[in-house]
């Protein structure tokens, strides 16, 4: 089979699946794992580079109200690579090439190859891509695996939390403005024995004001803002410290939202035992993968 993946996560499980060398096209955004980086490049990004936050919020609102991508597709190329599946989603419009223009390229496709949209919304749904991707693949068995895995360690934090105090916490996914993270994180937080006192677990992440994050009252605040490292999200802290400053948390903190959070793939896991660590670490070992980065205020 041939396999393009036209969004980050999926391209993470295709390859946690061991279908890594059926996949002949990612995006330039896959860069998980560093195999991923060696495949043909179907997308690039249309923003210029070293925007702020607000004209990067003001760019993606200009073009998704246009009906505009922020990515653009090389459409000869991908039918140059004769997929016979190709994966996208479309829950968020600037996460991917718009969903309906890869399904009318495929239509137009000699051998009119399937297109598998991933779109979840809570902790639950990211799971059941899972199956959803080794039954269009055949992958059943590393399917099982990965699922088994994810939900051990998930039950490990769980039990290991359950009777702690539950602090008060804000994840912010942007920082100009503000946005509070939604879908799979809220789960993530309260599963980490957090309170997530902004965000709604399974509703989309929702512009707010930093008024109201400090009308929250947050002990803890994550910064998280989409698609980025720890060190872009520490820069981004820095940035906007004195608005951090204001809520008056006793701890403020930067992870990869890149890795473990933005993206619903396999690795969510590892930002659940990340969140964890943060707000238990007497009671959570340390996270096997990179730990957060403390903001100093």
């Amino acid at each position: 089979m041939r396999i393009v993946s036209l969004v980050p996560h999926a391209t993470e499980l295709l390859f946690a699946l061991g279908l890594g060398d059926q996949v002949v096209g990612v995006t330039h955004e896959c860069d998980h794992p560093i195999e991923a980086t060696e495949r043909e490049q179907v997308t690039r990004d249309v923003l210029p580079a070293g925007l702020s936050a607000a004209q990067i919020d003001a760019a993606v609102r200009e073009r998704t109200q246009a009906g505009q991508s922020i990515y653009a597709l090389d459409e000869e190329l991908l039918g140059e690579m004769e997929p016979d599946l190709i994966v996208t989603q479309a829950l968020c419009p600037v996460c991917a090439v718009s969903y309906d223009e890869v399904k009318a390229l495929a239509d137009a496709m000699p051998a009119c190859p399937r297109v598998l949209s991933l779109d979840p919304k809570t902790y639950g749904e990211t799971l059941g891509d899972v199956r959803t991707v080794a039954q269009a693949t055949g992958a059943r068995d590393a399917a099982l695996t990965i699922v088994a895995s994810a939900s051990r360690r998930a039950d490990a934090v769980r039990l290991a939390v359950r009777d702690a105090p539950r602090p008060r916490v804000v994840a912010l996914e942007w920082m100009d403005p503000v946005f509070v993270a939604g879908h799979w994180t809220p789960q993530l937080i309260e599963m980490a024995g957090g309170l997530d006192v902004l965000g709604f677990a399974g509703e989309s992440s929702e512009q707010s004001t930093w008024e109201a994050v400090r009308a929250a009252e947050p002990e803890v605040v994550v910064v998280m803002p989409c698609g980025y490292d720890a060190p872009r999200a520490l820069e981004e802290a820095h940035a906007y410290a004195d608005e951090l400053r204001a809520l008056d948390a006793r701890k403020v903190v930067a992870v990869d939202a890149s890795a473990y959070f933005s993206r619903p793939g396999p690795r969510l896991v590892d930002g659940l035992e990340v969140l964890a660590w943060t707000l238990h670490p007497d009671r959570v070992p340390e996270p096997s993968v990179d730990r957060p980065l403390t903001v100093e205020l």
